[in-house]
């Protein structure tokens, strides 16, 4: 078993207004490390278009897990991975309970090998990946993996 976390902090400034429309809603990420990332809100909920959503974030999230787990396999299957680039793309709407969520994550993986391998072993090469992608294993939302072949 393993545990994680990070430190989530936001502070309302001297004098500013706090009302739903207008409280600035920009905070910081800070992980065990001592990386500190700027987050916000997105756009569409009164957040800064110039930080990383929590939404993003999942997303992200998500795509970076199926890649490290994929890269894992890889190399254990002694197959030479030169490049991995992924832009993912989610969805957020309303779920089946009226809920607003992150129902759909679209990722789209390129792959480079060293030697490409038969279509039907990459596609096992990412089902694998999607399988033991704890973020993705996590998640309600579907996860689907469209490689850019």
């Amino acid at each position: 078993m393993s545990e994680y976390g990070a430190t989530v902090a936001w502070h309302l400034a001297p004098d500013a207004s706090f009302d739903y429309e207008n409280f600035d809603r920009s905070h910081e990420w800070t992980f065990a490390g001592g990386e500190v990332v700027q987050a916000s809100a997105s756009p569409e909920f009164f957040g800064s278009a110039n930080r990383v959503n929590p939404d993003e974030a999942v997303i992200a999230a998500t795509a970076s897990c199926h890649m490290l787990t994929f890269l894992s396999i890889a190399a254990k299957q002694h197959l030479k991975v030169l490049s991995y680039v992924d832009r993912p793309q989610g969805v957020v709407e309303k779920n089946e309970d009226g809920r607003m969520a992150i129902t759909r994550i679209e990722l789209r993986p390129r792959v480079v090998f060293e030697t490409d391998p038969e279509p039907a072993a990459l596609k096992k090469l990412h089902d694998a990946a999607h399988r033991n992608c704890f973020v993705a294993n996590s998640l309600r939302a579907e996860v689907v993996v469209q490689p850019d072949d």
